[in-house]
């Protein structure tokens, strides 16, 4: 199981902030999900696609185009309420929804320090969960983080606005929803 991770709007003194999980059932479902995006962002004539900087239309098609993708990936959402302490957050996100006991990667969004990643093994580590691999990396590296970037901002807007723009495409991606928990 391959493990993709993002986070939505942690920054902000207000509002909610939202850690997107996606699943993959192995490497190979990984490697198809990159370049499917690349696909996806050359049929759009966009540049990589990121939540914050796509207009309506954008969003509305990079969306529409995931929802067709094969293999099925799966989806696990932490929403908090700002403000909050990221690293904690995390721990706790993490903590509460990786439940799977052999995972062979997780990547995470973003440089992250070497503590921050040795701080979720271990928080991992405790719950008897298995990591081969915890890497943070730049969605220019690994086109899946921008599927899970797509998927904490959308997240994080329906959960803001429910009866706004996002309503519709969040009801696209709710059959790929598992779980989500307030931490």
């Amino acid at each position: 199981m391959v493990i993709i991770v993002d986070e939505s709007n942690i920054h902000r003194q207000d509002g909610k902030s939202t850690i997107a999980l996606l699943y993959l059932p192995d490497l190979d479902a990984l490697e198809h999900l990159n370049q499917t995006v690349l696909q996806i962002e050359r049929t759009l004539k966009i540049n990589p696609f990121h939540w914050a900087g796509s207009n309506w239309r954008v969003r509305d098609k990079f969306v529409a185009a995931l929802m067709s993708l094969k293999p099925d990936f799966r989806i696990k959402l932490a929403v908090m309420t700002n403000p909050v302490n990221i690293d904690r957050s995390m721990e706790l996100a993490l903590g509460h929804l990786i439940t799977e006991r052999q995972l062979r990667r997780i990547i995470i969004d973003g440089a992250k320090p070497k503590h921050y990643t040795a701080r979720l093994k271990k928080t991992l580590r405790d719950k008897g969960i298995t990591v081969r691999k915890l890497r943070t990396e730049d969605d220019k590296e690994t086109p899946a983080l921008r599927v899970a970037d797509a998927v904490a901002g959308l997240a994080r807007h329906h959960i803001e606005h429910p009866t706004g723009r996002a309503a519709s495409l969040y009801r696209s991606i709710r059959r790929r929803i598992d779980i989500v928990v307030e931490v």
